[in-house]
């Protein structure tokens, strides 16, 4: 009975040496901010007293408050006129500005207008303020006429009125019927 009396005491306080366990802590991300919202499957409408201008489909959305900014995957915007889609582009990443709505668009982006003229390029702009397409970038715009590729870009958001700034492959196609 003493043995046991002398045990127990030196299992309860050997127990009680051993080390603490810590709770894994996740780091903060690297970005620093935390998204204030986050959503999957988006659809964002812009619209201007009322009348429709684009929506805005993303697979994955990320809206950070501090940065003013929207951070978009897998993009897709439909530009509207008179309540009749004109023009659809897509692209792999994209980003809003929250202050101004300019909508920003990268890698892979493409866009199609109503009369099939379609634009490839690596990151364009849509200005808000004058409803506007632009870039910088290398561009390659095909049309049912015109093969025409260079360096800058702006444009109505129709895709109807363009011009590409330094052209450096321009071909009329032959359409035989």
């Amino acid at each position: 009975m003493r043995f046991l009396f002398l045990i127990i005491p030196v299992v309860i306080i050997s127990a009680c040496t051993g080390d603490n366990v810590k709770p894994v802590v996740a780091d903060a991300p690297a970005e620093g901010e935390i998204p204030a919202h986050e959503s999957w499957n988006s659809k964002i409408i812009f619209s201007n007293d009322g009348v429709l201008k684009a929506i805005l489909y993303a697979d994955h959305l990320r809206k950070f408050d501090e940065k003013r900014v929207t951070l978009l995957d897998g993009v897709k915007i439909d530009f509207y006129d008179n309540n009749k889609k004109t023009t659809t582009l897509t692209s792999l990443r994209g980003k809003v500005d929250d202050r101004t709505m300019d909508m920003f668009a990268y890698d892979s982006v493409f866009a199609v207008n109503d009369s099939g003229t379609t634009l490839k390029t690596s990151e364009l702009m849509w200005r808000n303020s004058d409803r506007k397409i632009l870039t910088d970038k290398f561009v390659s715009i095909k049309s049912k006429d015109e093969i025409i590729e260079g360096y800058g870009f702006l444009s109505d958001q129709q895709m109807t009125n363009y011009v590409i700034f330094k052209i450096t492959y321009s071909a009329t196609l032959n359409n035989r019927e």
